[in-house]
């Protein structure tokens, strides 16, 4: 053969590469159809949306909640509108789309049938996923709306409906990805997301809805969303046991005989937990060494992957740092040789090694969650676990028995040609303004008799036993607002708290002994901390440390969990009278919510000093500082045994004034 009838040989035989994706979606849908276009046209094969916090939590741009929070970490949809524009010029029927949504899921795949329908291309048609899972929202990330019951009544009516409707849908996508991003060894991130799944495929099971003959292909249209992290042979193994696991339960549990319905289908981004505020770039080889993670064993090699880009830690990217991120795929894919040959793995008595001890110890766990009666039942429990993983991980990059290259060690730096202005993408504070004025435009424009028909359709189907979903579709269509949706399903099925695990958690910091004497030491007795998390910010891994680290201290915590209002914290200072407050955000939206906070507690009576922790951008800080923040940290302030000794020098100079 000649070298280039050779090398068109092996390209025929080579495996098709996964699905390239970038998450994304910012300020509004409009903006964002912009930024999925151009992607797209760079070579991206697939969707991946990435909704704001209001429309993740069932509220619209103009409610008192969404005060702002509107397209800060991605696009707000409110109504069908928003859903034609975010996927103007993108076929529905052609495209593949995966959509970060979770509570409000039933609804934002409503939006979607409705659009798709608009343009002629029937649900039966449509590809793509709905992430869907409820309880890693309640022990990590926190966009989570009802009780867990009728969470999981939803998420049965949308893997029911799809099954009839949208087979080529995947309605759930079972996510150990933020179970690692909240400490989750991988033990753990094995385990909890495999009860999750059969929790939700029993019940898909017990109602009924689905026979016998199509259960196979259900189980088949559940895929997985992973994490893969920085160790590089763990993920690998970790991987190689999910897949092992996965068509054991398929066929031991549910009878399930077709090898395509058994297999392990998942997505993946790679560690955000592990990228870095302090020298950024490092984050460049951490991603590409955890792409290699899920894709070199071709056995368990991912069906799509997603990878943050390199200044996530400071902020959202910008279109070329997507791009940046998209390349490393490609150049794998098509420059490499990966995917001319088999599993490289296969025969390796490290890695099978390892992997059969991955799969032992994640089996023991999973058989413990199913013994407290299943993930939804085990909520408390694992959250509490999670948060003691977490504090064990903190402890040991304290303490440095943990590596985190630019951060404990190799901190010596040179300035970075990639900073500067416009290097992290902001949204535009006018964003909320404009997305107020367009709901309110809507809801005056449409029809609200049929509106008020298919809500009074929604609220039948909610409290009866019919499925949900076709009502949401119609309601879709008639013009209903993600907030209508929301505000009737509250009223139906009421809100959830989820628990904070701070109270059973074990594990503190490093080096807090020092930190112990002083609080005991100080004159009135120890200091009383408010930790609070205002807007509707579910990412609470950093108050969760500061406030096991806080009472690991001897402090006296108040912690009440997550989305709180300005007005709700400071009725909580006004009547618990902490000597410090601290204050949580991640979501860019602390330069609207911290002033709000000082505003209200002005009004209360309220002088004890606040201090701030998040993604807050360098240029940000100052803005703060005039405001009266007393201290501001970031990720990059690792040592929480010096922020818990600032804390008690706060009080004390409180106390003092």
């Amino acid at each position: 053969m000649t070298d280039a009838s050779k090398t068109t040989a092996e390209r025929a035989t080579r495996d098709r590469p996964w699905m390239m994706r970038t998450y994304s979606g910012h300020s509004t849908a409009a903006a964002s159809n912009e930024l999925y276009r151009t992607n797209l046209s760079k070579g991206q094969t697939g969707l991946s949306i990435a909704f704001d916090l209001p429309t993740q939590t069932g509220y619209d741009p103009d409610d008192q909640m969404s005060r702002g929070e509107v397209g800060k970490v991605g696009v707000p949809v409110a109504h069908l509108g928003h859903m034609r524009t975010l996927l103007d010029q993108i076929p529905p029927g052609q495209m593949n789309t995966s959509m970060t949504i979770n509570a409000t899921a039933a609804w934002l795949l409503a939006l979607y049938v409705a659009n798709a329908e608009e343009q002629g291309v029937a649900s039966n048609e449509l590809r793509g996923t709905t992430q869907n899972d409820i309880v890693k929202e309640y022990l990590s990330r926190g966009t989570y709306i009802f009780p867990p019951a009728p969470s999981r009544r939803l998420i049965v009516d949308m893997v029911a409906w799809c099954a009839e409707h949208a087979p080529k849908w995947n309605p759930m996508n079972v996510c150990s990805y933020h179970l690692q991003e909240a400490g989750a060894t991988p033990t753990q991130e094995i385990a909890y997301s495999m009860a999750t799944a059969i929790d939700v495929l029993d019940a898909v099971r017990a109602s009924g809805q689905v026979s016998d003959e199509q259960f196979s292909q259900v189980f088949g249209s559940i895929s997985f969303f992973v994490n893969a992290g920085i160790r590089f042979v763990e993920e690998v193994c970790k991987l190689r046991a999910m897949t092992d696991m996965w068509e054991q339960i398929g066929r031991e549990r549910y009878g399930v005989t077709d090898a395509k319905a058994l297999r392990f289908r998942y997505g993946v981004q790679v560690n955000s937990l592990g990228l870095t505020e302090a020298q950024p770039e490092n984050n460049v080889q951490r991603i590409v060494l955890e792409m290699l993670a899920v894709t070199l064993s071709k056995r368990a090699r991912a069906r799509s992957v997603q990878l943050p880009a390199w200044n996530e830690a400071l902020g959202l990217p910008t279109p070329w740092d997507q791009q940046w991120s998209l390349r490393m795929q490609q150049v794998l894919a098509f420059e490499t040789d990966l995917l001319e040959y088999g599993d490289i793995f296969d025969g390796s008595t490290v890695i099978e090694a390892k992997t059969d001890e991955l799969r032992a110890s994640a089996q023991a766990e999973l058989d413990d969650v199913l013994e407290m009666g299943g993930a939804f039942e085990a909520v408390e429990s694992l959250k509490s676990r999670l948060v003691s993983s977490m504090a064990q991980r903190t402890r040991r990059i304290e303490s440095g028995e943990q590596t985190v290259v630019g951060v404990n060690e190799f901190r010596e730096t040179t300035d970075s040609p990639l900073g500067g202005e416009g290097a992290i993408l902001k949204v535009d504070h006018a964003v909320e303004a404009e997305l107020v004025a367009d709901v309110a435009a809507w809801r005056a424009a449409r029809d609200q008799p049929a509106v008020d028909a298919a809500l009074a359709e929604l609220r039948a189907a909610a409290e009866g036993d019919h499925n949900v979903m076709p009502a949401s579709i119609a309601l879709a269509r008639a013009g209903g607002t993600t907030g209508e949706w929301g505000n009737l399903m509250r009223e139906v099925y009421g809100e959830f708290r989820a628990p904070t695990g701070v109270a059973g958690a074990t594990g503190s910091a490093a080096g807090l002994g020092d930190v112990v004497e002083f609080v005991k030491s100080m004159a009135g007795g120890p200091p009383k901390f408010l930790v609070a998390k205002p807007g509707l910010d579910g990412h609470s891994n950093g108050a969760e440390q500061i406030a096991v680290a806080a009472r690991d201290s001897g402090m006296e915590v108040v912690y009440s969990g997550i989305r709180l209002t300005p007005e709700q914290i400071a009725a909580s200072a006004r009547d618990e009278d902490p000597d410090v407050i601290g204050l949580s955000i991640l979501s860019g939206s602390h330069l609207n919510l911290v002033p709000d906070v000082l505003d209200h507690l002005k009004a209360m009576g309220v002088d004890a000093p606040v201090v701030v922790g998040g993604i807050i951008p360098e240029d940000d800080r100052p803005r703060l500082r005039e405001i009266g923040i007393a201290a501001i940290y970031t990720p990059k302030d690792y040592e929480i045994a010096g922020i818990m000794r600032d804390v008690a020098e706060l009080a004390v100079a409180h106390r003092a004034d």
